[in-house]
């Protein structure tokens, strides 16, 4: 037992990610008489710190309005509505600045160190831990856990040897691991099993065929009852862009269970409705330059780009604007308001994979992040059937609840 010394802890943290680093720097800067310990299954500590955002980090997002903040979480966003009040965007900037990591708002929202280096944030994590006093054992895998009546016992396998803890508090900060759904089932929590979220859809069909790369700024989607919008990039197996990944976020339970086979229906043109559209196609086809002119090369939308226009407008054929038919003319209003095409499967969306799933929200209290069944358990970060869209917001509520967890546990 030499390398656990001591074997008895008031805190352990599992889980050396974003999460458990936040809770174990702010338990320990509260109370620095506690022993505190984190241990990883991983080689390293803050791995998905250093490869998010392309190894930049993307550390939040400028949105500091939480009631707007939540819309941004397909799950999660109503319990985290309180939680943001206490600890948001601004605050985590707050943290990482009175620290000496500077911080930079990009265009979109998204917030880097100003090094755009991820190793920037995970060594200030790191640092901060240090200072605080917090031991980190590195390769070391939960195995069990169990219940007594001052605390908890753990069970832990690390250098080749199973080694028994103790410990008063636990807090459970392991992301999306099988063995830890396990352990929290065996410790009588729920867990919302966990699904892909946040991926694009493989779509075959010869009206996007050959265009990828094009993109429309504004679209609007529905699939089922989610409706998203925003901008869509066509590729080479499909769509991708922002409002397919938000509609692959919320949807994510649907269409699991549909298998990833489902109608899309489109509106190329965002808010327009059939009727509108269709008042614009009218003025087109009456429009007296307009009359001798190809519908294939004259667009009556400027926000769709001519290729993917030319492939909407093919069933009409090599007319003129001045030979549609009011039946054509509906036809092409309808194809371009709700077009409806079919998703035949998923794509991932680079290296940030993100699931749906983890400990029913129902079972923890949002104030302190501590569990409702099990006394003295916490739970941080991604664990928790939480999920964020990409930009930031995975990272913040990570931080949210960790900094939570561990002002209740400190």
């Amino acid at each position: 037992m030499s390398n656990f010394n001591p074997t008895f802890w008031d805190v352990i943290i599992a889980g050396g990610g974003p999460a458990g680093f936040f809770a174990a720097i702010r338990c320990a800067e509260l109370n620095p008489k506690l022993k505190i310990l984190i241990i990883e299954k991983a080689s390293q500590t803050l791995g998905k710190v250093i490869i998010s955002g392309g190894g930049r980090c993307n550390v939040t997002h400028a949105c500091f309005e939480p009631a707007k903040l939540i819309s941004f979480y397909p799950r999660g966003g109503n319990e985290l509505r309180g939680a943001f009040s206490r600890f948001q965007p601004q605050d985590t900037l707050q943290w990482f600045e009175s620290r000496g990591v500077k911080l930079k708002v990009e265009s979109d929202g998204r917030i880097f160190p100003v090094t755009d280096d991820s190793n920037t944030i995970a060594n200030c994590l790191r640092e901060s831990t240090k200072n605080a006093g917090v031991q980190v054992k590195t390769g070391i895998n939960l195995l069990n856990v169990e219940k007594n009546n001052n605390g908890f016992n753990l069970e832990v396998r690390g250098e080749g040897k199973v080694h028994y803890l103790q410990a008063k508090k636990l807090l459970l900060a392991t992301g999306s691991d099988s063995k830890t759904r396990e352990i929290v089932k065996a410790l009588g929590h729920s867990i919302e099993e966990p699904v892909p979220s946040l991926f694009t859809f493989n779509v075959k069909d010869k009206r996007i065929d050959g265009l990828a790369g094009v993109s429309v700024e504004n679209v609007t989607l529905k699939m089922d009852t989610v409706k998203t919008q925003g901008a869509l990039l066509i590729t080479h197996w499909g769509l991708s862009g922002p409002a397919v990944l938000r509609c692959s976020a919320w949807g994510a339970r649907i269409l699991f269970d549909k298998k990833y086979h489902a109608p899309l229906i489109i509106n190329w043109l965002g808010d327009y409705r059939f009727d509108s559209a269709l008042e614009i196609l009218q003025k087109n086809k009456d429009w007296k330059e307009n009359t001798k002119k190809k519908v294939s090369t004259q667009p009556a939308f400027s926000q769709i780009p001519l290729r993917l226009w030319k492939q909407l407008t093919e069933f009409v054929g090599d007319k003129n604007w001045g030979d549609l038919s009011k039946a054509e003319l509906q036809k092409l209003a309808q194809e371009l308001t709700a077009g409806e095409f079919m998703i035949q499967g998923k794509g991932i969306f680079k290296e940030e994979f993100v699931t749906c799933g983890g400990v029913n929200l129902k079972e923890v209290d949002f104030k302190t992040m501590q569990s409702r069944i099990v006394e003295n358990l916490f739970f941080a970060g991604e664990v928790l059937d939480i999920d964020g869209i990409t930009g930031g917001f995975n990272f913040q509520s990570s931080w949210t609840t960790g900094w939570l967890a561990g002002s209740a546990i400190g």
